[in-house]
């Protein structure tokens, strides 16, 4: 009786032992591979293109909006691509005596020219105004269609002052100034006045000096 309960003992005991190695055998197993949730998780070095950079360690995209197209400065254009009016403050403005011997009129020729750093268009008549010893006179405008000039930097335009000379031999109205205000334009520039020194007394309504629009003919040599 006493072998037999020896005999059971040690199958048990054996029994112990095989089964402390089967799970000894599981465990190393779980621990030596990868689960499939913790291979998915881990972070991909690839870029988006597929060029093989790293990721963040290429340069950043341009846009392709406003921002990021832009205009190249010094161009000139707006948003729709056309050319800007030229301002005052762009403008070297210049007036000299144009006259030619034998002409009834007198004449001084005004050059405006670009001296921004962008192209810029100048269209239509310029306000003229010439100050005198009995006030201010404005010049009629001489109604020739104007055309529209483009002026890159440096280029200029001219436009024609036509007056009355005064060959009455009387004092008549001197002349001490000139004022000129550009095409669609407020700010003025006031220059010395390069023509006679006087102007005739007219009587009568309307101006007797005349201005051509910036382009025509006035320029002189």
């Amino acid at each position: 009786m006493r072998v037999h309960q020896l005999t059971l003992a040690a199958v048990a005991v054996t029994a112990s032992f095989a089964l402390t190695a089967c799970q000894n055998g599981d465990d190393g197993a779980g621990r030596s591979t990868p689960s499939a949730s913790s291979t998915a998780s881990a972070p991909s070095t690839a870029s988006p293109s597929g060029d093989g950079s790293a990721q963040g360690g290429g340069k950043p995209s341009q846009g392709t909006g406003s921002a990021g197209k832009g205009t190249a400065a010094g161009a000139g254009t707006d948003a729709s691509g056309k050319v800007g009016k030229c301002r005052t403050d762009e403008l070297a403005i210049t007036a000299a005596e144009r006259t030619i011997g034998g002409d009834t009129d007198g004449t001084v020729a005004v050059t405006l020219k670009n001296r921004g750093t962008r192209d810029c268009t100048l269209s239509g008549y310029a306000g003229v105004d010439l100050k005198t010893d009995s006030g201010s006179l404005s010049a009629g405008r001489t109604g020739q269609q104007p055309d529209t000039a483009v002026l890159k930097k440096g280029e200029s335009t001219y436009f024609g002052i036509s007056y009355p000379l005064n060959t009455s031999g009387g004092s008549g109205v001197r002349v001490t100034g000139l004022v000129v205000t550009p095409p669609d334009e407020t700010r003025s520039v006031t220059l010395a006045w390069p023509g006679a020194a006087t102007l005739p007394v007219t009587e009568g309504g309307g101006s007797s000096v005349k201005v051509g629009p910036v382009g025509s003919a006035g320029q002189g040599g």
